[in-house]
């Protein structure tokens, strides 16, 4: 089973320096009827302003991965964690007991990411913060995993969370495939272009949600970036 989340249907919200999408509803944000799927209850295409963003906050018990897509974000925590993450760069940030970060754009250009949010597997641990970049063309017609919580070899960024974090650049007119492991679910978004995954379209921005399909058959239909989130949802491992 595979279901669209239309561009259309997906709430968002602009000030003077965020335009976002919320993929998922959290609190006053977002279509109440866009529920998590496992443990992804955070999807948001984020467009923060030259000059500004989120300034220091604090998280407890969650996964935040930020894929920036294009532009420079600053990060910076209590810490003692600093960097700057360029567009094709992974950031990852597990809570834990407690951060204090903020994430900016000391630039002159907007920065666009997509920033996730994935419930741990158990409460606590100490705050960890890690970026990697993962060049577009190591992505170009196959998935790279950016990010997960089962084996972290060849450059895996590592989360406390039982799901894993993809990429692809896929060229037009291929067809890519993904096995998703029996107990998972998938999110799919394409960051720009457009596929047709098992039948089922999705253009730039918009959302595929996918629960009973175990092999996904990807068709770009341009030149197409695609993120693919896959989590667990009945207790299987990665």
């Amino acid at each position: 089973m595979i279901e669209l989340k239309r561009l259309q249907d997906i709430a968002g919200n602009e000030n003077e320096w965020l335009k976002a999408k919320h993929h998922f509803a959290i609190g006053p944000y977002g279509n109440p009827t866009h529920l998590p799927i496992g443990s992804l209850y955070v999807f948001n295409d984020d467009e923060i302003a030259p000059h500004s963003g989120f300034g220091l906050h604090h998280h407890a018990n969650v996964e935040i991965i930020t894929y920036v897509r294009t532009g420079r974000l600053t990060h910076e925590d209590d810490q003692g964690h600093r960097g700057e993450i360029e567009a094709g760069n992974v950031q990852v940030m597990s809570a834990g007991t407690g951060i204090r970060h903020s994430e900016t754009n000391a630039e002159d250009v907007p920065v666009k990411l997509f920033q996730i949010w994935l419930s741990p597997r158990t409460l606590g641990g100490p705050p960890q913060w890690n970026t990697k970049p993962f060049p577009k063309a190591d992505r170009a017609g196959r998935f790279v995993t950016f990010a997960s919580g089962g084996s972290t070899t060849d450059g895996i960024l590592g989360i406390r969370a039982d799901a894993k974090i993809c990429g692809a650049l896929l060229e037009q007119g291929s067809i890519t495939e993904y096995p998703l492991a029996p107990g998972y679910a998938a999110y799919l978004v394409p960051s720009s272009g457009a596929v047709v995954v098992n039948g089922v379209g999705a253009s730039a921005g918009e959302g595929l949600i996918v629960r009973e399909d175990r092999l996904l058959q990807i068709e770009a239909q341009a030149n197409t970036e695609l993120i693919l989130i896959a989590s667990r949802d009945n207790g299987q491992s990665l």
